[in-house]
């Protein structure tokens, strides 16, 4: 009886909820330690030691960067025989795609509804579209793995927040995104909104009319948008994604903060903060390619599980010291290249 109870106030008490409840900004309690307003680079380095290999930077420089603009880039951070053997993973999918069961996604309208499937279900022409995005090719590719949490990467995000790190999503992109203005945090779920950070690896040398990412330098402090249900858009959302794109580039406008684009080379990383506010541009040249690894980043406070098994104690791998979660729909390949 009670249960039917709630079932009827359901649409009301959500209703109610998303109008006086509904988060506004990240919680105070749970915000990594350098995101607060008092935090110090030096006090917070006390005590910090790598976790995997040696530092290739100055990482209080690094920090101090971080803090004020929202990102960093890592100058050439990643070996071209690691990106290499990865390039060389992906074009096996390309070739002999009826092998995997990878999931790739083509956002083009001659496939709608059905723009996610398996890499088998696809046609090997098809994945050498414009629009193609390789999901969590990582679980099947050890060079992915490899790549995702090289100690460059790890070693930042131990340092951004100081307790365990997980990796828990990779997207390889072949060629750019030309994704509307956005700030992850909105549409990659982690538990604690705050606990992501993301990295964009280079996979080669990005040129200017391949549709680079742009960003907007220090728009991780701006007012956080209202989808008319709080800060995560879902689908009790009142307001669109475009909606949510004009106000990132009109409030950043605005203040006057830089809008640059991302040209950099083979072997660099960009890492860059929940809330920073960036999208990919135009391609002007259809052909130029723009190969990309893209990876996001929790803590296992805010994610202890696969979040496509939630509640299931997942199968735990460390690389670097960085917990890497197997794919639950398709451990039989995980490992595979």
């Amino acid at each position: 009886m009670l249960k039917q109870i709630k079932d009827f106030l359901h649409p009301t008490y959500l209703d109610i909820k998303d109008k006086f409840f509904a988060p506004k900004d990240f919680e105070a309690d749970t915000l990594p330690w350098i995101d607060r307003s008092k935090a110090n680079i030096n006090e917070g380095l006390k005590g910090f030691e790598p976790i995997a290999g040696e530092l290739s930077y100055d990482m209080a420089e690094k920090l101090s960067f971080w803090q004020k603009n929202g990102y960093v880039i890592l100058e050439k951070a990643i070996s071209t025989n690691l990106i290499d053997n990865y390039l060389t993973d992906v074009e096996h999918l390309l070739k002999d795609n009826k092998k995997f069961n990878t999931v790739v996604r083509i956002d083009l309208p001659k496939f709608q509804p059905n723009a996610e499937r398996k890499a088998k279900d696809w046609t090997g022409g098809d994945l050498r579209e414009k629009f193609v995005k390789i999901n969590d090719f990582h679980s099947i590719s050890k060079a992915g793995k490899e790549l995702m949490s090289h100690p460059a990467i790890g070693n930042f995000l131990w340092a951004v927040f100081q307790q365990q790190p997980v990796a828990f999503q990779s997207l390889t992109f072949l060629y750019g995104s030309q994704q509307p203005t956005h700030q992850d945090f909105a549409w990659v779920r982690s538990n604690i909104a705050s606990h992501l950070v993301a990295s964009w690896i280079a996979l080669e040398d990005v040129k200017i009319d391949s549709g680079p990412l742009y960003y907007y330098v220090g728009s991780h402090k701006i007012p956080k948008y209202n989808f008319g249900n709080g800060i995560l858009y879902s689908g009790r959302s009142t307001k669109t994604p475009l909606e949510f794109a004009d106000y990132l580039d009109k409030t950043c406008t605005d203040l006057n903060l830089p809008k640059e684009n991302l040209i950099i080379k083979k072997g660099d990383v960009l890492l860059w903060h929940a809330a920073l506010t960036h999208g990919g541009n135009a391609i002007e040249n259809p052909e130029q390619t723009r190969k990309s690894m893209v990876c996001h980043y929790s803590t296992k406070t805010s994610y202890p599980y696969h979040r496509l098994a939630n509640g299931v104690a997942p199968v735990v791998q460390n690389h670097n010291g960085l917990l890497i979660y197997g794919d639950p729909n398709n451990l039989s390949q995980e490992n595979m290249l």
